[in-house]
């Protein structure tokens, strides 16, 4: 394995779920909540790792095979997300002065993780990250994509556990009731903007 080659796919896995999302709007919310952390945290981690792994081995085989898949992800992935930023902003606009995030309504394990799945494998800037763009990095070492792949993947476990445990340094903030509701904002704004460039075509 190249060390060069495995730091190159780590940090170009980072650089590309750093951004705020959907996803990680989820775990940073879940990791507030204390809520299901470690299986919301893992189940992103291995979604992305399969993911990659598809991209890197066979990315030009699924696009020929599957041509419909692109507008059937595209239109789906961002009536989800509409529906998901809808009840955040929900959440948000009926919370009373009295509610802070320890106290808010918990999810059931199922729900929480059937929610999670979703927003990973109905977004379809899920797959332009991982399967077409780390995939098509990946051609550019020929004979060395495991090393390219397993610095990827490994890039996807540690920002997901950082992110979803390190939000216990936040929550003192989001105690106030008002920085709850800021955030469940937030969270609803960055649904539907992603929503529109899907439905755009972005």
């Amino acid at each position: 394995m190249s060390f060069s080659i495995y730091v190159t796919g780590l940090m170009m896995g980072l650089s590309l779920i750093v951004a705020i999302g959907a996803q990680n709007a989820f775990i940073l919310r879940q990791g507030l909540r204390n809520e299901h952390v470690f299986a919301v945290c893992l189940a992103c981690a291995v979604s992305d790792a399969a993911l990659i792994v598809l991209g890197v081995t066979s990315l030009q085989q699924v696009a020929r095979l599957l041509p419909w898949l692109d507008p059937l992800m595209r239109y789906g992935g961002a009536a989800f997300l509409a529906w998901y930023g809808a009840k955040s902003l929900y959440s948000a606009l009926r919370s009373s002065a009295a509610l802070t995030a320890a106290e808010a309504t918990s999810a059931s394990f199922r729900q929480t993780l059937m929610t999670c799945l979703a927003l990973t494998w109905l977004n379809p800037h899920v797959y332009l990250d991982t399967v077409v763009l780390l995939g098509t990095i990946s051609t550019r070492y020929p004979g060395q994509q495991t090393s390219f792949a397993a610095g990827a993947v490994t890039g996807s476990f540690l920002f997901f556990f950082s992110l979803g445990y390190g939000a216990t340094w936040l929550r003192p903030i989001f105690s106030k009731p008002s920085s709850w509701r800021m955030l469940e904002t937030l969270v609803a704004f960055t649904m539907w903007v992603i929503a529109f460039k899907l439905l755009g075509g972005m």
